[in-house]
């Protein structure tokens, strides 16, 4: 039969009271972004509100352990999520309602969580308000219909959806893990390339050190003895051996509305490995000859953000495609340019920075306070390099790239 949600369950709306009912502890106050994956995650910012303010002004919207909240204001609806046993009391906002049935709660919750998360009923009363916002309310929520079977088929109806959803966890489960692993799987790939195990060499290379020498007159070669774990034809040196510039940038005179020279930042070196000029600032045009030809970022540039915690040490590839229509871009002073001598592949370069024991590395030797690390120059020029021959720097690249791409792929295929 269908009935009414009021007919089988107390349905009341959450309220908010004003900021001196906020206290450090107190009786749990359950916003909206505490329901993440249709669970209560109180840890996540958690508020609460005092004693008297749960007992009194908020006394129709306190919850009990299995209650049933439902967000109705969006977007986006449909988020449900159970009050856990860890919350014996809390209360929640008016960006809510509470449901809680009158007989056969247990069995009654997770059928009508199953239910609404379907959102054919959900959809089908929701309003568009102002700003994009979509709201349900209360008396709407009180009038959802409701298909009810007899309990023995809602038990019924219950298990199966038990089991599915412990079959969804598990997949989501494995998927978490299987990312994971591509990115664990990727670091070593990379360990392999720079210690000279991921391609075979090849005898007739040209030898490492007299790559060096040809390239850079002003090379001492050292005695390389003590590292017998990379290839004969390898040497070992110091990123700045290698190097035509490698400096930060220098600290620009912004312009707030002439739009023609983007300046590069650390926020530009995307997360996902990418770089991107969308949120560059642009340089005061009365500068320009302030910035001398070398500080305009080339294709191949190797850009490592060198201030600030959790983006330090990012490194990207650069290339000019992303410049469009802009005629050059140059780094700001939080942005450190490898830029590698010609016989030198950049690439290779990328893929040895960006490796884990070099991220490592540069961890370990940032200075500064905790809120504000730096990484200093000192520390990239003096980077130990393990150098292949220029046409093994190109098979490993090659390597790299294919073995990626696949990874890549797998990763598509789990975010489908």
């Amino acid at each position: 039969m269908w009935c009414r949600l009021e007919d089988i369950a107390y349905v009341a709306s959450g309220s908010t009271p004003d900021k001196t009912c906020f206290v450090e502890n107190g009786i749990p106050y359950i916003k909206m972004y505490n329901l993440r994956n249709q669970k209560i995650d109180f840890a996540y910012h958690p508020q609460y509100i005092t004693e008297e303010v749960h007992n009194g002004k908020l006394l129709r919207s306190r919850t009990e352990v299995g209650d049933l909240i439902m967000n109705i204001v969006g977007p986006p609806l449909g988020k449900l999520a159970i009050i856990p046993a860890t919350l014996p009391q809390a209360n929640f906002n008016q960006a809510a309602v509470l449901i809680r049935p009158y007989k056969f709660k247990k069995v009654l919750v997770p059928y009508l969580k199953a239910y609404l998360e379907e959102m054919s009923e959900i959809n089908s009363i929701a309003t568009r308000g102002s700003a994009g916002q979509v709201n349900i309310s209360l008396t709407q929520s009180q009038n959802m219909r409701i298909p009810l079977p007899p309990l023995n088929e809602v038990e019924r109806i219950i298990n199966e959806v038990v089991k599915y959803d412990l079959l969804i966890e598990a997949v989501e489960y494995e998927t978490i893990e299987l990312q994971a692993l591509i990115i664990n799987i990727k670091y070593k790939i990379l360990d392999l390339a720079i210690h000279g195990k991921l391609v075979p060499q090849d005898s007739n290379d040209e030898p490492a050190l007299n790559l060096l020498k040809r390239i850079n007159p002003d090379f001492t070669p050292c005695d390389n003895g003590q590292y017998k774990n990379i290839p004969k034809n390898w040497y070992a040196c110091k990123l700045v051996d290698i190097c035509s510039f490698l400096s930060r940038g220098k600290s620009p005179k912004y312009s707030e509305d002439d739009k023609t020279y983007p300046v590069f930042a650390q926020k530009c070196n995307l997360k996902d490995g990418d770089v991107s000029l969308e949120q560059a600032r642009f340089l005061d045009p009365s500068t320009i000859n302030k910035w001398n030809e070398v500080y305009k970022l080339q294709t191949g540039d190797i850009l490592v953000n060198s201030t600030g915690t959790g983006t330090v040490g990012r490194t990207r590839l650069f290339n000019t495609n992303c410049l469009g229509n802009y005629p050059f871009v140059v780094p700001d002073s939080h942005v450190s340019v490898v830029r590698v001598l010609k016989s030198i592949y950049p690439q290779y370069i990328y893929a040895y920075i960006s490796s884990d024991s070099i991220q490592q590395y540069m961890e370990e030797n940032l200075a500064g306070s905790t809120n504000q690390k730096e990484l200093y120059i000192g520390v990239l020029e003096n980077m130990q390099i393990f150098l292949p021959p220029l046409a093994e720097q190109q098979r490993i690249v090659a390597r790299i790239e294919e073995l990626f791409s696949t990874l890549d792929n797998i990763q598509k295929a789990l975010e489908a």
